[in-house]
């Protein structure tokens, strides 16, 4: 893939020779006259440092709040500028199609670090290539531990009351019940509501640590309480507060699911954000979405057994291979 270039007078020259015509302006003669606007009433054009003066005297007439609260999960968080360096790298942005991976390599090379590197963050097994956003996460995280006896979801009321929307919803429409837990005086959840929520038909327990309120959860005690009974435990996580906390690995929840905005995502009215995905390897065949692993092929004569690998911690730390006869 070439970077962009702007084309030449030469070359524009030569597509209007093409088309049998002789300037631009002949392209938009099917347009009506008395809808077409011939000259606009535009000022000179400025250099770049002059539109950037312009437009930043124009930004200081704003009122600025050097820290911003509000957003209930969505925030303006620094970006430094080398992501969208990365991202935009074209080895990363070939086109991408799940049935021709030989054409692919691109997209998949970075769906495959980007599970990695999810698995390093919250000490999971396997990572999925994402599901739409941290809600659809938490709601396809509870569902995926449900079974033949299990089909209740408990979830904890200090989570983010527009995910437990989502969740209420997903559940809904498979007429799977949805068990709320209370939070104590310290905007914690009560260990004993839960432990008398959670029963023989649960099939996992969902909760937010930091919570909606930004208090850090016991995990310890929510996680025991939960396997004691069956139940798996679905974690919602900020993936940049696991810079200083435990990971769902070591909490030792079955399912960690998160919203990916903080990673790099500006804001954007709402969206469109990430969903995080990331379970044991217990649980990887029910995990929803695409699972990019790492292969070692051979082609005849030399053809060794082939191994595949799924994208797990700790990060394989041989890069694919390919034999080829001599």
């Amino acid at each position: 893939m070439g970077s962009y270039l702007p084309e030449t007078d030469e070359g524009r020259a030569g597509m209007l020779a093409a088309l049998g015509l002789a300037e631009s302006d002949e392209l938009f003669s099917v347009i009506p006259p008395e809808v077409r606007i011939d000259a606009l009433d535009l000022p000179e054009g400025r250099s770049e440092l002059e539109v950037v003066s312009h437009l930043e005297a124009l930004a200081r007439e704003n009122r600025h709040f050097d820290v911003v609260l509000r957003g209930a999960g969505a925030y303006r968080h620094h970006i430094p500028s080398i992501v969208k360096s990365v991202t935009s790298k074209e080895e990363f942005v070939t086109a991408y199609t799940p049935y021709q991976a030989e054409i692919s390599q691109g997209v998949l090379q970075s769906i495959f670090e980007y599970q990695t590197q999810i698995c390093e963050l919250t000490g999971m097994d396997v990572a999925n290539a994402s599901v739409y956003d941290g809600a659809t996460a938490a709601a396809e995280g509870v569902l995926m531990c449900r079974d033949r006896r299990r089909n209740e979801i408990v979830v904890a009321e200090t989570v983010h009351p527009d995910v437990m929307t989502v969740i209420k919803t997903y559940c809904a429409s498979r007429d799977v019940p949805v068990v709320t837990v209370p939070a104590t005086s310290d905007l914690m959840v009560d260990l004993d509501a839960l432990r008398a929520a959670v029963s023989p038909t649960t099939a996992a327990v969902y909760v937010q640590s930091p919570n909606y309120l930004g208090i850090i959860e016991d995990m310890d005690g929510i996680v025991a309480a939960s396997h004691e009974a069956g139940s798996k435990v679905v974690m919602g996580f900020n993936p940049i507060a696991l810079g200083i906390l435990r990971t769902p690995g070591e909490y030792g929840v079955d399912v960690a699911v998160g919203e990916g905005q903080p990673l790099g995502l500006p804001l954007g009215f709402g969206g469109p954000y990430l969903g995080i995905m990331a379970t044991t390897k217990a649980l990887m065949r029910k995990l929803p979405g695409r699972i990019v692993g790492e292969t070692t092929d051979a082609c005849s004569p030399c053809r060794p057994a082939s191994s595949t690998s799924v994208a797990r911690r700790p990060r394989p730390t041989s890069a694919p291979t390919r034999r080829c006869a001599p």
